[in-house]
Formats: structure tokens, sequence, C-alpha cells
């Protein structure tokens, strides 16, 4: 096959593309220009998008002895990725930027683009496997590392973007096991630390980045009860979970700490209250998207029990969800999940199979429900 490499100057990718090139596929590799002022985006064990990334990337590409190019894709990751976060947190909710560039530039630009080239695939470096069913449909799964498994992020890959999808390192034992092997195979990226954080905030500073971004005003802040407790420069700023930085000018009853509830940017307003109160026990997702054919409780609008996810490393949870007739994907958690925010992406599993996902559109606790608020 003819295989587009995705490099990000990682170790995880390299190591891919050496995979793809001993499995005897005719591989080119590719990293993604996503920033036309590189100053701007994370560095170091902190980005995956920047100039040194990109020689980590040539550097791999020359050891191995593949075709190497720099593609850029910096106005589509502005638009799609980067005023997306801005639009998102506007809105008062908290998006995950990682699954939108997975959705709307790697496989979604960056796939599309191969295909017209003529390949066949794009492989990357995540950890996770694609398999095809008896049918021959193809199918989204955990790596065998759960401890480092990236399928969350990958949820949004359609069935047609996962036959054209190659994963070489789904079933390795441990990220370990990766940096031996790029060692062996004299891969200068052996020893690089892991990327995190958000690529296109170069300080880490989120709130202040947005601030630069988002006309902030005044606002109250209030507890449970609807009482004010406080005021902030600008709700879009804070995150539901948030503990820090609230600057409360009234104690809690209890003294205990509070916690962000809820944002709603249409009131300004904040709403605070007891760490109990984050719990909640159903969400309702927007824009679902199923990786691979959906089961067939979908067409018919049948219960269906799941695991259901809502962070890249959180703890799936037990739970019933259904697809109602406006397409709102409905989730019952058996066990409540703490701090879920509005935003946020909703991944579905069975097993090891990734069902699918949505955007999370509301998160309801039974508790808050109870006092009217």
């Amino acid at each position: 096959m003819k295989v587009l490499a995705a490099m990000s100057g990682g170790v995880d990718s390299a190591v891919a593309a050496a995979r793809a090139v001993d499995a005897g596929h005719e591989v080119v590799g590719v990293h993604l220009a996503l920033s036309r002022m590189p100053g701007t985006l994370r560095t170091g064990s902190r980005g995956c998008c920047t100039i040194e990334d990109s020689n980590d990337a040539w550097r791999a590409a020359d050891k191995l002895g593949i075709p190497y190019y720099v593609w850029d894709f910096s106005e589509r990751f502005k638009e799609d990725v980067v005023d997306d976060f801005i639009a998102e947190y506007a809105a008062g909710r908290t998006p995950n930027p990682c699954m939108r560039c997975n959705e709307r530039i790697k496989f979604a630009a960056l796939l599309e683009k191969a295909i017209a080239l003529g390949f066949d695939a794009v492989c990357t470096g995540h950890y996770a496997r694609v398999i095809q069913d008896e049918a021959g449909n193809y199918e989204l799964h955990r790596a065998n590392d759960w401890a480092k498994d990236q399928s969350y992020v990958l949820g949004v890959l359609t069935h047609q973007q996962l036959k054209h999808s190659m994963f070489p390192l789904a079933d390795v034992a441990s990220k370990a096991e990766v940096r031996a092997e790029a060692e062996r195979r004299g891969l200068s990226v052996a020893k690089k630390p892991d990327s995190h954080d958000i690529c296109f905030i170069s300080d880490g500073d989120t709130r202040g980045w947005l601030a630069e971004k988002i006309e902030m005003s005044p606002g109250a802040v209030i507890d449970e009860t609807g009482a004010k407790v406080g005021s902030h420069d600008g709700a879009n700023a804070f995150t539901v979970g948030q503990r820090r930085g609230l600057k409360l000018g009234t104690p809690a009853a209890d003294g205990k700490p509070r916690f962000v509830l809820e944002i709603r940017p249409k009131e300004n307003t904040v709403v605070v209250g007891p760490e109990r109160m984050l719990a909640i026990d159903e969400i309702r997702g927007i824009r679902i998207s199923w990786a691979g054919e959906p089961i067939a409780e979908v067409a018919t609008g049948s219960e269906f029990d799941c695991m259901a996810q809502v962070r890249a490393h959180g703890e799936p949870v037990p739970a019933r969800a259904h697809v109602q007739p406006d397409q709102t994907l409905v989730v019952v958690l058996n066990d409540p999940m703490r701090g879920v925010a509005p935003g946020q992406t909703v991944v579905l599993y069975q097993g090891s199979r990734v069902l699918g996902q949505a955007t999370i559109d509301a998160a309801r606790s039974l508790e808050r429900a109870a006092t009217g608020q």
C-alpha cells in the first residue's frame, strides 16, 4: 500500500512510520505546519507542531530513508481548531481542541488530501486499533496498553475514515517498548518527552490567552441557592470543576471549598457550590458521529448498555444510552460522574470498541435539579 505517515516530531509517530516501512508499504512522511507564527506554539515537551518538532520529524524520516514533506495547514487549523476553541469558550462551553484537530485536520483535511494524491492510508502514532468484523465493517477499538490508549480522541472518526487509517502501535505493551524500539533504530527522538497541553497557547495561560480574544465583562458569582457570593472579571474564563482563582467574598457556611458548577454566558454569571454538586447523572449530546457502522439500537432509538468517558484519560462509567428522534444522544450514568461540562466530548464504548461520540450540550445533576438550579 501507499501510506502517508503523519510525523509530529515525536517518538510515537516516528516508530509508527518505521513499522509501516518494515511492513513493506511505500511510505512518505509529512509534517503539518499548523501556525504561520511558530513562536505562538508551545515548544519542547509541550508542543507537537513547532519548528523543532518539524526538524525532529525530518531527522526521523531521513533515518528511515523515506521522502519527507511539510504541508501548510495553518489556515485550516486556525479556522477549524483555534477559532472553534474561542467560539466555544465565548458560548460558555469547554471544548477539546485535540478532538477537533483529529476530526477536522488529521483525519479530514489530511486524509482528504492524501486520498486525492493516491495514498491508500494515513499512518499515525496513536495508540488505538482498527479491526474488521465478520462482515468486513471497520471498527475502532482501544489499544492493548490501556494506560496509553488514545481511542477517546479518535472517537470522531467515521467508518469511511477508519477504512483509510493505520495505527501501527496498536498492540504495543507499553510506551517504554516504543522508546526502546526507537533507541534500537537509532531515532534521535527516542527520549523526547511526550507532548501535552494546548499547543497554540504558548505559555499555558488559557485564561490570559482568552482574555485577549474574547470580550470580558464583570459579573456576579452566585451559589447554588442563587445568592451572590462574589464577582468576576469575565465568566468565559472559568471552567466547570474549577476551584482556584474564584476570589469569593462570602465563605461557605460549612467552611469547605466551592467549585464552579456552571457558566451562564447570557447572564454573565458563574455558579459555584459544594464539590458533591459536581456529580452529573445525565448527559445530553449533539453533533453525534459513529466510529464505524452504528449498532442496531441507534436506528430504532432503543436503549443500549455502554461505558461513557468524557476525558482522554478519564475513568469510563457504566451507562444506558439512546438516540432521540431529534438526534440528541441521552446518556444516563449508572454512577454519577464528576465535573462534566457542556462543550466536552462524551465517547461511548462497548467492551474495547468505540461506538461513537457526541459534543455535550447539557449535563444534569439530580441534586441541583432538586434545588431548582
